[in-house]
């Protein structure tokens, strides 16, 4: 009798002992869990925190936190040390903002700023929007067109230019250039209409380009510090208050629907020639930031850019850094969705986005101009 009740403790120790190891196995020891601490364009948000979920569920020993700021105010805030907290990953809307950071750095500190290449996650490009009706009027034969836009602002009504009187002043909206990519990148194709020539730094010393940028920061009152914030204001807004905008096609894609909800007859995407593509670009910063924590960090980019991950972003409306996905393949794929507008393979000729030399010059004119 003994020995059975011997041979009994023995198996519930036994049991015990595995019951505890597979605990500590796949259970995180506090104190071992790595905390990747992520900035992020406001465009990739919602994708990025679904990604995070299914990410911190095949990974519990790494926590992932998710910061959204403005591209520009990113670079910013991290050169001169105004977070709350250390940053892991910086994921600004495109790599030459990441080139400027690292200037920035070097002139400071002459060390490696990131611990690898900057690697890309998602690309996007950018588009005009505008309701409808309006639409039909500003950009008759369908093409988005920079020229139409500025006698839009110079007249200043939409009476004045073949529209309705009812509609009353004529609203152009775009991001805040000295914090924001979108915007950046909006003022460069319209520079590059009004020379009729490549951009370099010194155009924005062309008085016509002074007096465009004048004319545009007069017009846009109160520009939003990111594109998404723009879009969602522009919906809500709707045509009385908001009637032509520039953002990136990815969130022109996913909240498309939301504006047919909100307004009846969603908004119309038009596709800007020439464009410039913006590849959200991810990049593992040194400081403050020990090996392990950039290993963890390296590990949640191996992921994001894998298929099953590149798909998710193709259905929030961003263009793959994957090759093996198919934009028309995908689930729930906004260019199955007959968005008004919405093409695979755009006819247009895409540029390289301004040079972090040309993002400096573009901000002391924006600045400057009154």
């Amino acid at each position: 009798m003994a020995t059975q009740k011997s041979k009994s403790s023995q198996v519930y120790t036994s049991a015990g002992i595995i019951a505890a190891s597979l605990i500590l196995t796949y259970t995180p020891i506090p104190g071992l869990q790595q905390t990747v601490i992520i900035i992020s364009g406001t465009e990739l948000q919602e994708p990025l925190q679904q990604l995070a979920a299914k990410f911190e569920q095949e990974n519990p020993d790494i926590q992932l936190e998710l910061k959204f700021q403005g591209s520009q105010d990113m670079v910013n805030k991290f050169v001169d040390q105004k977070n709350d907290f250390q940053p892991t990953v910086l994921i600004p809307a495109n790599g030459e903002i990441l080139t400027e950071l690292s200037d920035r750095l070097r002139a400071t500190n002459n060390t490696a700023p990131f611990y690898d290449s900057p690697r890309p996650i998602a690309k996007t490009i950018l588009v005009g929007i505008a309701w409808p009706e309006r639409g039909k009027v500003l950009f008759p034969d369908g093409r988005f067109q920079w020229q139409k836009v500025e006698q839009a602002m110079l007249a200043s009504n939409w009476e004045k230019i073949g529209g309705n009187k009812d509609w009353g002043s004529f609203d152009f909206v775009t991001t805040d250039p000295t914090r924001s990519n979108s915007g950046q990148v909006t003022l460069n194709l319209w520079t590059k209409s009004k020379l009729g020539t490549q951009v370099n730094s010194n155009s924005f010393n062309n008085p016509s380009v002074q007096s465009l940028f004048g004319l545009v920061k007069k017009s846009v009152y109160q520009p939003p510090r990111s594109t998404d914030i723009l879009l969602q204001e522009f919906i809500t807004r709707g045509p009385n208050d908001a009637d032509v905008a520039t953002v990136y096609e990815s969130v022109a894609l996913y909240r498309w629907q939301q504006s047919s909800t909100n307004n009846g007859r969603p908004y119309q995407i038009y596709y800007l020639n020439p464009s410039i593509e913006s590849t959200a670009t991810a990049a593992i910063v040194r400081r403050d930031v020990d090996s392990g924590t950039a290993n963890a960090a390296k590990k949640f980019l191996d992921f994001v850019t894998q298929p099953a991950q590149q798909a998710i972003l193709v259905e929030y409306g961003f263009r793959p850094v994957n090759n093996a996905v198919d934009l028309k393949s995908v689930p729930q794929s906004p260019w199955n969705q007959n968005i008004p507008g919405a093409e695979v393979k755009p006819t247009v000729e895409t540029l390289p986005p301004p040079t972090a030399e040309m993002i400096t010059e573009m901000q002391r004119l924006w600045e400057r101009a009154n």
